[in-house]
Order: structure tokens, then sequence, then C-alpha cells
């Protein structure tokens, strides 16, 4: 197994496992190999640090099961501001709006249609719920899931 660390057109770096070098040139040559993040087909090889194995147990427990490339993502700078961005909208939306709960689709169809006062609000809403609200004319948008509310 050869792994590549690759590049793709919009400069996303990730690494990709492949059976030989020209097992990369055929996947490549077929858009079978494409970036995690972007999705793009036109990946090229990154230069890249030779990789030293003190023992097999080292390269075994890195190889993939499948023998195929696996995307994955190397990391960025600039999603580490894109994410502190995230949490600060988030937490000012939090901080200038009322917590409705599962009574969202409600209180936002009241405040649309001037039924009640307007104010922000955030709460709970299926995808069915926000479909049904769009086609209302309520404008609504999700609040991003942050990597640290999913541990």
């Amino acid at each position: 197994m050869i792994r590549y660390s690759l590049i793709c057109e919009h400069d996303h770096e990730f690494e990709g496992w492949f059976s030989s070098s020209s097992g990369f040139e055929e996947q490549r040559a077929t858009g079978d190999v494409t970036c995690p993040v972007c999705g793009t087909a036109s990946v090229e090889k990154a230069l890249m640090a030779p990789s030293v194995s003190t023992s097999k147990a080292d390269t075994d427990a890195t190889a993939p099961e499948s023998g195929g490339p696996v995307a994955m993502a190397a990391p960025d700078p600039r999603h580490a501001k894109m994410l502190e961005a995230l949490k600060e909208l988030k937490k000012q939306v939090v901080a200038n709006s009322d917590y409705v709960g599962e009574k969202f689709p409600e209180e936002a169809r009241k405040i649309h249609f001037e039924e009640t006062e307007q104010r922000s609000i955030y709460g709970e809403a299926s995808a069915e719920d926000v479909k049904s609200l769009k086609e209302d004319g309520v404008e609504v948008y999700p609040l991003p899931v942050l990597p640290d509310e999913k541990n």
C-alpha cells in the first residue's frame, strides 16, 4: 500500500491509500479520486515527507482494510477561524433571542403573520416543519451544530 498526500485545485489537502503508484494514476484518470471537502476530481499529489515505520505492526495499523483509497482531510488553519466565527454567531443568536423550544414553528408563523410581537426566536423544528415554514414564506435558518456539542 502507498499513502499519498493529495491536494485539490481548491488547495484542500488530504490523504489517500492506493495499492500502487499506477493504481493512483488509474483511479485519478477515471475520476475516482475526489476531494473529501469540495468533491472535485481535479486532484494532484502534494509534497510529503517520507514515512518511516519502525515495525510491521506500525504499518498494518494505519493501512485501510479495503485496499482502496481512504479520503482524509488535513487540518487547515482557516477551519479554526471559521469554527470560532460560528461559535460567536451562535452565541449572539442565543443571547439575543427567545428560546421557544418545540413551539418554534407555531411561534415563527405568528411572528411572520404579525399575530404577535416581532422578536428573534430559536427552538426546535423537524425537517418537515422547516419545509412547511419556508413554503409559507417564513425565513428560518438552522443554528450550526458545533463539534464540541457532539462530545
